[in-house]
C-alpha cells in the first residue's frame, strides 16, 4: 500500500475502483477498511449477485439493475448522496466497473460509465474527490493454497477542473486498472514479493504440514557415521 494512503483528506470522498475477477472481491473491501481507514464503507454490487447473497447488505452493499435504466439512475445518484452525506469519517464508494466477474488477464479491460456517473454527480457538489485504483491477483505459489495479491496505487485527487467527460474517466480508469494488473502480474512472475504485505494467514496447508513433519523427523535422526 503507498505509505501517503490512510492519510488521505478524511472530507474529500473516494471511489476505489478495481479488477472484478473473483466473488470474493467484495469482502476485501471490508477487510481492508478494518485494517487501514476510518470510512463509512459503501459498495456496489450487481442486483442478481445481492439477490442470492443478501449477507453482502451487511458489509455495506446496495446493488444496481443495469438491466432497468431507470433503476441504474436511482442507484447512480444514491452512490453519490452516500458518498457526499455529512460524516465526521471519510466516505469510500467500492466498485466494479466491469459489471462482472472476469478472467483477471482480460484484455480490453471494458468497463461501464456508471462509476464516472457517480464522479460526475459528487463533483456537482464538491470541488474534488479520491479515486484510487486497487487490483486483485490469486495465484498458486509454493504452497497448496492460494495466495492472494492486493494492490493499492496512489491516490489522485480529480477536481471539476479535471473533468472532461464520462467517456474520458471511464477510458482513464481502464488504462490505470490494465497497468495496474500487468504491474502486480510481473512483480508475481519474477517473484519481487517485498513490497507485499501478509494482512491474514488461513489454515495451514497440507504440503506445509508435510514439509514441518519431515524436517521435525529429519532433526531427529541420528547423525550418520
Amino acid at each position: 500500500m503507498p505509505p501517503g494512503l490512510p492519510e488521505m483528506d478524511l472530507s474529500i470522498p473516494v471511489i476505489f475502483y478495481g479488477n472484478h475477477a473473483y466473488w470474493w472481491d467484495g469482502f476485501w473491501s471490508q477487510l481492508c477498511t478494518e485494517l487501514w481507514f476510518r470510512q463509512n464503507l459503501f459498495i456496489i454490487i450487481e442486483h442478481a449477485q445481492l439477490v442470492k447473497h443478501r449477507f453482502f447488505t451487511r458489509l455495506g452493499a446496495f446493488s444496481i439493475d443495469r438491466s432497468n435504466a431507470r433503476s441504474a439512475i436511482a442507484t447512480l445518484d444514491y452512490a453519490a448522496e452516500c458518498l457526499t452525506a455529512p460524516s465526521a469519517r471519510q466516505n469510500a464508494l467500492w466498485i466494479f466497473p466491469q459489471g462482472r466477474i472476469e478472467h483477471v488477464d482480460q484484455r480490453p479491460l471494458v468497463f461501464f460509465r456508471g462509476t464516472a456517473g457517480i464522479a460526475d454527480r459528487v463533483l456537482k457538489t464538491r470541488e474534488s474527490l479520491y479515486l484510487v485504483s486497487v487490483v486483485s491477483r490469486i495465484e498458486y505459489l509454493e504452497d497448496q493454497k492460494p495466495e492472494l495479491f492486493l494492490s493499492f496505487g496512489s491516490q489522485r485527487v480529480f477536481g471539476r477542473d479535471d473533468w472532461q467527460g464520462m467517456d474520458a474517466l471511464t477510458t482513464f480508469m481502464q488504462q490505470a486498472t490494465e497497468s495496474h494488473l500487468d504491474k502486480v502480474k510481473q512483480a508475481v512472475i519474477e517473484r519481487r514479493l517485498d513490497s507485499f504485505e501478509t494482512v491474514i494467514r488461513g489454515s495451514e496447508s497440507i504440503n506445509r504440514r508435510v514439509e514441518a513433519f519431515r524436517s521435525l523427523i529429519g532433526k531427529g535422526r541420528p547423525a550418520e557415521e
